[in-house]
């Protein structure tokens, strides 16, 4: 089973004026896209083109389609069901992951992605990023911990996995701050995480800031053994569903090393052997935040 990543042409309330139109200091406009919607590509066409590209190198039978791009429930309802369903009905289609803020859920959209739950694998994926309200407030997030934590209760008990983002090596954020994110958000019920490096993407606030001297990017090896730490504080049934993200190449500033996701890979499961160590090691159940 592989993912299908789809741009099905959403907006953002971080860039569309209604929270802000600076979005988060590091997205840039594409916001991860592929850029597929705007070149008039349908939802099916880009999921028929994914399927064979994705089976003839992993021999997938099954796939999920993966609304990646800026925020994914930000529309009408009658849009996203439009959208969802024009994904759930191509072959082998077995499932929705759905990227989004934890702003832009309501009821309505958690109704219905009950109902395909019933037969199709659903995860909700929140961009939280960090549990510091202040780091939030700097970024310009445009919500605070609070809302993830209203979000992630309001999705709960209705068969809808739910996987939560968090980026390492946020501004202002030393290793305390950032395994304090862990604890956090290891009660809160969510069922995945993504672990995600903050590189510097051109044209965005963060370059700015790394131009000019104000930011440094994490050293490799430094995040590995954050990754590591992090991990140890995650329960063990937390499935991990990223441990490097991937940059766009010809979109990135720094650091370089960012492109060796392989590697990096191998080095956290090398530290951790060194370790001794394994996620939820040092987890502390009922931890409150």
């Amino acid at each position: 089973m592989q993912k299908i990543s789809i741009d099905a042409g959403m907006n953002c309330p971080n860039r569309d004026g209604t929270i802000s139109t600076d979005g988060c200091i590091y997205c840039n406009e594409s916001g991860s896209g592929t850029g597929a919607h705007a070149r008039g590509i349908s939802i099916k066409e880009q999921l028929v083109h994914g399927k064979k590209h994705l089976a003839k190198r992993y021999k997938a039978k099954k796939f999920i389609a993966y609304f990646q791009s800026f925020s994914n429930t930000y529309a009408s309802f009658e849009t996203l069901k439009q959208i969802y369903e024009e994904a759930l009905a191509v072959d082998n289609i077995v499932g929705l992951s759905i990227g989004t803020r934890p702003d832009c859920i309501y009821e309505p959209v958690l109704e219905l992605l009950q109902d395909y739950a019933k037969i199709s694998l659903i995860w909700i994926e929140y961009g939280l990023q960090s549990a510091i309200d202040s780091t939030l407030a700097y970024i310009n997030r445009g919500h605070d911990f609070k809302c993830f934590k209203n979000a992630v209760n309001a999705t709960k008990n209705r068969g809808i996995n739910i996987c939560a983002h968090v980026i390492l090596g946020l501004p202002g954020e030393g290793r305390t701050r950032m395994l304090e994110t862990a604890r956090a958000i290891s009660n809160t019920g969510i069922n995945g995480i993504k672990l995600h490096l903050l590189y510097v993407i051109k044209n965005t606030k963060l370059y700015e800031l790394y131009t000019a001297g104000k930011y440094r990017c994490l050293e490799q090896q430094e995040y590995v053994n954050l990754v590591c730490d992090f991990l140890e504080l995650l329960p063990q049934d937390i499935i991990i569903q990223r441990l490097a993200s991937a940059p766009h190449p010809e979109e990135l500033a720094a650091p370089d090393w960012s492109l060796e996701k392989r590697k990096t890979i191998a080095l956290i499961e090398q530290t951790l052997k060194k370790r001794g160590s394994y996620q939820g090691r040092f987890f502390q159940r009922n931890y409150t935040y």
